[in-house]
């Protein structure tokens, strides 16, 4: 599935190293890339996923693959959590995140750290809960990565993963699929330097599991399902389940 799909490919390296090293070189340029592409929208689909979580009111918050920690900033202030712990493999991003959180005054309640979704540096039942944007895509092995965040969630913790998912119905679909596939690399290349990496983002998109799929591989990992929203025609989708 979307393992087999590498930013790289011409390079012998594994996923996770080639992952790391994309988003090292697109990290000046990912905030500004993520509003044009998406028109802004995304800071929407992230409050929306996050008011999924509201009633649950966690204190401790994992946010896992955090980037420029912009989901991280976003359950800070929506949440009001105790804590925020983001980790992310690409330092580059951290430090861009770091930055963003000291300008908002957030360095008491977030943190930032690298770390490996796959070997998660915190005891067993640590969070009430954890949370992904755009990242479980970018798994090497997804099923070991989702393991790891039930292992960290405490008894009845919620797990909330926002991913892009693939509009089912046209003409919706067909402008999507044009846009993602020829507009979307080229404005990425243009701006990033990197063409590889807005290649890869929609290859790994269309090899994702989403939707009812990635529900039931969730629940293969231990996690009951309770929400399960599509956004924007189905562009991305927030899942929401409990350990």
């Amino acid at each position: 599935m979307s393992a087999t799909v590498k930013p790289y490919q011409e390079m012998e390296s594994g996923k996770r190293e080639q992952v790391e090293l994309m988003f090292n070189n697109i990290s000046p340029k990912y905030d500004l890339l993520n509003r044009v592409l998406s028109l802004g929208i995304d800071k929407i689909w992230r409050k929306q996923a996050l008011n999924l979580l509201k009633q649950d009111k966690p204190a401790h918050i994992l946010d896992v693959a955090t980037g420029t920690a912009d989901l991280a900033i976003e359950a800070a202030t929506r949440l009001k959590p105790t804590s925020v712990v983001g980790i992310d493999i690409a330092e580059d991003m951290l430090q861009i995140g770091r930055g963003k959180i000291a300008k908002k005054n957030l360095d008491k309640i977030i943190r930032l750290e690298k770390g490996d979704s796959e070997k998660i540096n915190f005891p067993d039942n640590t969070f009430d809960a954890v949370i992904v944007s755009f990242g479980v895509r970018n798994f090497e092995h997804l099923e070991i990565g989702l393991a790891e965040i039930h292992r960290v969630l405490k008894p009845a913790g919620s797990i909330m993963v926002l991913e892009f998912s693939k509009p089912q119905n046209a003409p919706f679909k067909q402008v999507y699929q044009f846009y993602f596939k020829n507009i979307l690399p080229t404005v990425g290349k243009l701006i990033s330097k990197d063409s590889a990496a807005y290649t890869y983002l929609p290859d790994s998109v269309n090899a994702f599991p989403d939707g009812k799929a990635f529900c039931s591989i969730l629940e293969k990992t231990g996690f009951t399902i309770k929400h399960y929203k599509p956004y924007t025609f189905g562009v991305c989708t927030a899942y929401v389940g409990k350990k």
